[in-house]
C-alpha cells in the first residue's frame, strides 16, 4: 500500500471492507458547515474519490452513522490536524481533531481505494504531520496566468497531499483598479478570481495567502510613464521589454515618500480580497537599490539600513491591520540581526534551492530568534522539463533543516523567471516531494519515490513514469535560459553573462547528436508506459512529447549558434527545415499553454521563438 505523504503509524490487518451499492457516508452532526468546517465538502471529496476508484457512489447523510457506514466526525481527544483512520470489516472511521483532520484522514482513504477498489483492506492509522504549515507557492505572473479552473485543479491536488498553504506571486497580474497602464498588455486575474479562489482554497482547509512584490521586481509598474519615476533607475520605462531586466531591475526608489504610499494602497486593495490573516511583501532581490537615485542616502546610511527601513514600514502598516508580515529572507540573511528591527509577528521566507543547500541561512535567522518557514523549490524555472533530481535534493535538504531550527512551515517554491516555459504539470513530482516531506521525517529514496508517485499519482502500474520524467533534463544543453540570453545579447544589446554566451554542452562535437539519441530513447520507453497507465493519466505523455521535442530543436539550435561562432557555415536547407521544425512545435506549444493558462507573456515568448527562425531562414543576423 502507497500512501503520499507517509502516514506515522499504519498497522494493517485481515479482512476487507466490501464497498458496495448500498454504502453511505455519515458525516457526524459535531462537523458543521461553517467558515472552519465544510462537512459536505469532505463527503464529496470522498464520494467523487470512490467513485472514480471503484465504480460506486455512495450516499451522503448527516448524523450518526450505523454499521457497515463509513463515519466523518470530530475526536475532541486528537489535536489539530492529526487524525485517526479504522478500517474494519463491518464499517469505517475517520476521526479527525479538528475539520482539516478529517479531510486529511478522507484523503488517505481516497487514496487506499485508488489502490484496492471497492474491496477496501482493513487497516488501522493513525497520523498527524510533523510542520504545520506546508505550502506550495507558484510564479502567476512571470509568464503564466493560470486560469481560474487550472488553479482550482491546483487547489485540489494541494488538498490532496495534505498541504495547507498556497500563495500566488504577483506583480502587475491583479487588476487593480487604478493601474490600468501596468496590466493593460497582460491577462491578469480579477478581484471575483481571487474571492471565488480564495473561497474554494477555505473548504478545502488551505489558506491563499496574499503575495505581492513591494520592493524589488516591480518591472511593469516602473516601466510605466506614470509611475516610472519611482524607479531606483533613472527613465526605465523607456526601456524594451526584457525577461533579463524584469529579473534583475525595477527596484523602488526607497527615499521617495510616494513609493511607499503606493505600495500601501496597492496591499490594501489586495489583501481586502483575502480571508487569510498573513501577507507576503515578498521584497526579495533589490538589486538596485542605492545605486542611483538613493545613492547619496545608501552611502550616509548605507544600504541595509535603507532597506530594513522600507520593510519595517510595511510591516507595521500590515500588523496593525490585523496581518502577519512575510517577506523573503535573502537579504536579511545578511545582517539577521536586524529581524529584531521587525513587527514581532513578521516571518521570514528563507529560501535557497541549490541540490546541495547549506543549512547557514537558515542557522542565522533562527540564532537571531527570527520566526521562519524553510523555503525549498520544484527547479522547473528557465527549462522546458523540470529538474526533478535537483528538486528532491533541495526539498529534502530544506525541510531537514526546518526541523532541525523549528521553523514553523515550508513554502515550495515554483517560479517562472523567464516567461515560465515549462508545462505547470511537470511540476507535480517536485510538489509532491514537498507534501512528503514537510509532513513526515522519514526519508524515502529518489527512486522510490518516483515510483510510489508514479503509481499513486499517475496511475501507472510500472512505477516507472517520473523516473523517465527526471532523465530528460540531462540531455538539455541549450536551455531556455541560453536562449534567451543569446537573444537580448544580439536583439537588445544586453551583456547579462558577461560574453559568455554558449553553455559549453553546446561546444562539444557530437554532443546534440548524442542527446537527441538519449531523448528519442526515453520518450518511445514512456510512450510503452503509457500503456500502464489510465486512460485520464496518459494525456500527460503527451505532453511530456512536446517538452521533449523543444529540448531536441533547441539543442540544434544551440549547436548551430556555435557553429556560427567558429565561423562555419549553415547548411541553408537544413536550416530552413529547423526554422518550419520550430514554427510547427509552436503552434503545439501555444495550444498546450492556452489549454491551462490565460495569454500572459505568451507573446513575449513568440518573439523570441520568431526571432530564431527568421535568424536560420537568413531574415535576421545572427550574432
Amino acid at each position: 500500500m502507497i500512501l503520499l505523504p507517509k502516514p506515522k503509524q499504519v498497522e494493517e490487518r485481515q479482512g476487507f471492507y466490501e464497498l458496495g451499492w448500498n454504502s453511505v457516508i455519515a458525516v457526524d452532526s459535531a462537523i458543521g458547515d461553517t467558515a472552519e468546517e465544510h462537512g459536505c465538502v469532505y463527503a464529496a471529496v470522498l464520494q467523487d474519490g470512490l467513485r472514480q476508484s471503484t465504480g460506486f457512489t455512495c450516499a451522503v447523510t448527516k448524523g450518526a452513522g450505523r454499521a457497515q457506514d463509513i463515519v466523518l466526525k470530530k475526536d475532541s481527544a486528537l489535536e489539530a490536524q492529526e487524525y485517526h483512520l479504522s478500517v474494519t470489516e463491518t464499517g469505517i472511521v475517520i476521526a479527525g481533531g479538528d475539520g482539516a483532520a478529517v479531510l486529511y484522514g478522507v484523503q488517505t482513504l481516497c487514496q487506499i481505494a485508488s489502490q484496492s477498489g471497492a474491496m477496501i483492506p482493513c487497516v488501522e492509522i493513525a497520523d498527524a504531520p510533523d510542520i504545520k504549515s506546508r505550502g506550495y507557492f507558484f510564479d502567476e505572473t512571470r509568464g503564466r496566468v493560470l486560469t481560474l479552473d487550472g488553479l482550482k485543479r491546483m487547489v485540489d491536488r494541494i488538498s490532496r497531499y495534505k498541504m495547507n498553504e498556497f500563495q500566488l506571486y504577483v506583480e502587475h497580474t491583479y487588476l487593480f483598479r487604478d493601474l490600468t497602464e501596468m496590466w493593460r498588455d497582460e491577462t491578469p486575474l480579477t478581484a471575483e478570481d481571487i474571492l471565488e479562489l480564495d473561497r474554494y482554497c477555505r473548504e478545502r482547509h488551505v489558506e491563499l495567502v496574499p503575495s505581492l512584490a513591494s520592493f524589488g521586481h516591480l518591472y511593469m509598474l516602473l516601466s510605466t510613464k506614470s509611475y516610472g519615476d519611482l524607479c531606483e533607475r533613472e527613465n526605465s520605462w523607456k526601456e524594451p521589454f526584457s525577461f533579463w531586466d524584469r529579473m534583475r531591475h525595477h527596484t523602488m526608489n526607497a527615499t521617495d515618500d510616494r513609493a511607499l504610499a503606493l505600495v500601501k494602497e496597492m496591499l490594501t486593495e489586495y489583501g481586502a480580497l483575502f480571508t487569510s490573516g498573513k501577507f507576503n511583501i515578498c521584497a526579495d532581490e533589490t538589486f538596485d537599490l542605492g545605486k542611483e537615485k538613493s545613492k547619496e542616502t545608501a552611502e550616509r546610511e548605507g544600504v541595509h539600513e535603507m532597506y530594513i527601513k522600507y520593510v519595517n514600514e510595511l510591516c507595521t502598516f500590515l500588523t496593525a491591520r490585523g496581518k502577519q508580515p512575510q517577506f523573503f529572507g535573502d537579504i536579511i540573511c545578511k545582517n539577521p540581526d536586524y529581524i529584531s528591527r521587525l513587527p514581532e509577528n513578521t516571518l521570514c521566507l528563507t529560501w535557497g534551492y541549490a541540490p546541495e543547500q547549506r543549512e547557514e541561512e537558515c542557522r542565522l535567522m533562527a540564532e537571531a530568534g527570527a520566526r521562519q518557514y524553510a523555503c525549498p523549490g520544484v527547479c522547473g524555472w528557465n527549462q522546458w522539463m523540470n529538474l526533478l533530481e535537483n528538486s528532491y535534493k533541495n526539498i529534502t535538504r530544506m525541510c531537514s533543516y526546518a526541523r532541525k531550527y523549528h521553523a514553523e512551515g515550508v513554502l515550495n517554491t515554483d517560479w517562472g523567471d523567464c516567461g515560465h516555459v515549462n508545462y505547470p504539470a511537470f511540476s507535480v513530482p517536485g510538489m509532491i516531494y514537498g507534501a512528503c516531506f514537510s509532513w513526515s521525517p522519514e526519508e524515502i529514496g529518489f527512486d522510490e519515490i518516483n515510483q510510489q508517485i508514479s503509481r499513486l499519482e499517475y496511475n501507472d502500474h510500472s512505477g516507472a513514469f517520473v523516473g523517465q520524467m527526471a532523465q530528460i533534463p540531462n540531455y538539455s544543453i541549450f536551455d531556455w535560459w541560453a536562449a534567451n540570453i543569446c537573444y537580448e545579447k544580439f536583439v537588445l544589446g544586453h551583456d547579462p553573462e558577461n560574453d559568455k554566451l554558449l553553455p559549453d554542452g553546446v561546444k562539444k562535437a557530437g554532443a546534440a547528436e548524442k542527446a537527441d539519441q538519449k531523448l528519442c530513447d526515453i520518450m518511445r520507453q514512456m510512450k510503452q508506459t503509457a500503456a500502464s497507465m489510465d486512460a485520464q493519466n496518459r494525456p500527460i505523455v503527451a505532453e511530456v512529447d512536446l517538452a521533449v521535442e523543444a529540448i531536441r530543436i533547441w539543442n540544434k539550435v544551440g549547436t548551430m549558434l556555435a557553429a556560427k561562432e567558429s565561423g562555419e557555415t549553415w547548411d541553408e536547407a537544413e536550416a530552413c527545415g529547423l526554422a518550419s521544425r520550430m514554427e510547427r512545435w509552436f503552434m503545439a506549444y501555444k495550444q498546450q499553454w492556452r489549454a491551462v493558462s490565460r495569454e500572459g507573456d505568451l507573446h513575449h515568448i513568440a518573439d523570441i521563438v520568431f526571432w530564431y527562425a527568421d535568424c536560420l531562414r537568413g531574415r535576421k543576423v545572427w550574432g
